[in-house]
């Protein structure tokens, strides 16, 4: 977070190619990850309301229930929030576990007006650190069941969903801030999810980006990436990152 909070207020504002404009008939739901808040995902929400974006940043308590009660108690209530915007598009942006819910919500049912999804680092295909750390004493009690919800076998929530039928562009890392976790990940990884395991079947596009899982939805690049998906379908890989 520090790092954005040095950077000169004017270069945070996002660039937009001249064709597109957002006039506030889109509505982002934001969707924080596993024992996180809304606070965690606040700056990317400015970073899309200075894009001309309706924002709606969803809290909900992720260590206290099932991936599938937070899902049906969250989206739709996120999803109202927008309508009182009268917007004619919900998007969503999401980060870790958010994505999960995303996912698994769309599989029941689908949302009216569905507009472009971003996922941030979600585990996709499970996590390998759940694989490590399930079962030891203390991760229930930190992570709560829908952290038991989260791992790598062909059983794990993550891994049932199936592929993508909707229009979404994924964003993970490769800078770890732990690197324990980072030698218990196979491959590349963002300190807590290997590269391999943001992968989704149907995704639209991919990236990859120099960035921790813990703050890369605050890193400036990052969230201009978001605005780029969002806008037109697809991320800029010409940009160095």
């Amino acid at each position: 977070m520090a790092l954005v909070l040095l950077v000169p207020a004017c270069s945070l504002w996002p660039a937009r190619p001249d064709s597109v404009v957002a006039d506030g008939s889109e509505c982002v739901v934001l969707l924080h990850g596993l024992v996180r808040t809304s606070r965690s995902l606040a700056t990317v929400g400015a970073f899309l309301e200075a894009a001309g974006y309706r924002v709606e940043n969803w809290s909900y308590p992720s260590r206290e229930k099932s991936i599938e009660v937070l899902a049906e108690e969250s989206i739709p209530a996120a999803v109202a929030r927008c309508g009182k915007h009268n917007a004619d598009t919900v998007s969503f942006v999401t980060h870790s576990m958010g994505g999960i819910l995303l996912r698994y919500y769309l599989a029941q049912q689908p949302i009216q007006a569905l507009g472009r999804v971003v996922m941030i680092s979600p585990p996709n295909q499970g996590s390998e650190l759940v694989d490590f750390w399930y079962g030891m004493p203390g991760y229930r009690w930190l992570n709560g069941p829908a952290g038991y919800q989260l791992g790598t076998d062909a059983d794990s929530l993550p891994r049932r969903l199936g592929p993508a039928n909707f229009e979404v562009g994924v964003i993970t890392g490769t800078n770890t801030t732990n690197p324990l976790f980072s030698m218990i990940i196979p491959g590349e990884d963002d300190g807590k999810l290997s590269v391999e395991s943001a992968r989704l079947e149907g995704m639209a596009d991919f990236l990859v980006v120099p960035a921790a899982h813990s703050l890369i939805m605050r890193d400036r690049d990052v969230m201009q990436q978001v605005v780029n998906f969002l806008d037109t379908g697809h991320f800029d890989h010409i940009d160095t990152l």
